[in-house]
């Protein structure tokens, strides 16, 4: 069972193992609240996972070390597995879904773990997992639902509530839920004022739908760029947990997420994989009642694929006013694009590309359609540039 003894203990076993991360004060993320961020994407490994595996194998027996850990992983799990098992001298197998990122796939190998990838998402890893356990003895190191793990990932509450004592509220992301566990548990045990929201990708709200419904449930399918919380189904204990300890559960869209990205890039310089900036979606967006209080944002980690980063920014860059397209109807005669640009200038836009085409059937004969892309500053830069248009004469599509 999970006591707030098993959390101390984590704590005082991961001493020289892990990084005590900091947390940092983040006033731009919403001006109506005083946000802070742990860094657990900062974290060795790049994710706060390295916590749960490692205590998770302090607590295995001799004879269990010497026939090997097995686990399964959308990433970050696996690459605190591996390296867990490196510090102890224990063989690790990785099972991982073939879609999980390379950069994940690569990193899990660097530190020494055998990695067999399954066709699928995490579910399918997970019982290619357990097949494998049963087949050549190795022990289970679950991602969420252990006791051990949950209580290593608890050790992070315990550094929070040495960094800032009186928080009113953390906001944390939630997957399988051993996360949002071990840090529930040990705030409401040590302060029970202090509130716990968690934080899902709309595309795979599982807790979420789990505790609405009073039983676990399990999504049919799970689509988020938060790869690292794409879970179908909750394990039994942190569904239990969740449901003692945390105080709401919200979810955040694909393009929250992007501009949680985007927002800690450019005002923290921290980067952030989907699912750690979850937690800052929901903050920035006001998804919890925050207003006047000091919250803490846990990032949960750091390790986003390079090839999808660009993607992110651009739905970043979107969600938060900071370029825009539009489409203007034009008559086909001299001197309208200079116009048209004109206005954008004026008023300090920026256009990054244009594309002009001639009106098709149903139309004017006369018109067409120009396209352009530009650079702004926010949405109300965005209206007042439309609105420069249409005062001049142009009609907007």
């Amino acid at each position: 069972m999970l006591t707030l003894d098993n959390v101390y203990r984590a704590s005082y076993a991961l001493k020289g193992v892990i990084r005590k991360t900091d947390v940092i004060r983040a006033p731009k993320l919403n001006s109506e609240a005083d946000i802070y961020l742990k860094t657990e994407n900062l974290q060795i490994t790049g994710s706060f996972k390295i916590r749960g595996s490692y205590y998770k194998m302090t607590t295995l027996t001799e004879e269990e070390k010497a026939k090997g850990v097995i686990a399964c992983s959308a990433g970050n799990h696996a690459q605190g597995v591996a390296l867990a098992a490196q510090k102890n001298g224990i063989k690790a197998v990785i099972c991982l879904p073939d879609g999980a990122p390379i950069s994940k796939i690569e990193a899990t190998k660097s530190y020494g773990a055998e990695v067999c990838l399954v066709e699928g998402v995490y579910d399918d890893a997970y019982n290619k997992a357990l097949q494998l356990r049963d087949e050549c003895g190795y022990s289970f190191i679950h991602p969420f639902n252990d006791p051990d793990v949950i209580a290593g990932q608890g050790t992070i509450a315990l550094e929070l509530m040495e960094q800032i004592a009186d928080m009113d509220a953390v906001i944390v992301p939630i997957g399988g839920g051993g996360l949002i566990s071990g840090v529930a548990y040990t705030i409401k045990m040590l302060n029970p004022q202090i509130k716990v929201y968690g934080v899902q990708a709309s595309g795979a709200p599982s807790m979420q739908k789990s505790i609405d419904n009073g039983e676990i449930i399990t999504l049919p399918s799970v689509s988020t760029i938060a790869d690292g919380i794409a879970v179908k189904k909750p394990g039994d204990l942190t569904y239990e947990l969740c449901q003692k300890y945390v105080d709401e559960i919200v979810t955040v869209t694909d393009d929250e997420i992007s501009a949680a990205i985007l927002a800690l890039m450019e005002q923290q310089k921290l980067v952030t994989e989907g699912a750690g900036a979850t937690a800052v979606a929901a903050a920035m967006f006001n998804k919890v009642d925050i207003k006047g209080k000091k919250v803490v944002c846990l990032l949960s980690g750091g390790n986003i694929d390079v090839t999808i980063l660009s993607r992110v920014i651009k739905r970043g860059l979107l969600m938060s006013g900071r370029t825009a397209q539009l489409t203007v109807e034009l008559a086909d005669k001299p001197g309208q694009l200079k116009n048209v640009s004109r206005i954008i200038a004026d008023l300090g836009g920026n256009v990054t590309s244009v594309h002009h085409e001639r009106a098709n059937e149903g139309s004017d004969v006369n018109g067409c359609y120009l396209r352009i892309v530009m650079e702004t500053r926010n949405f109300e830069h965005i209206a007042e540039i439309k609105k420069g248009l249409t005062d001049f004469g142009f009609k907007l599509i």
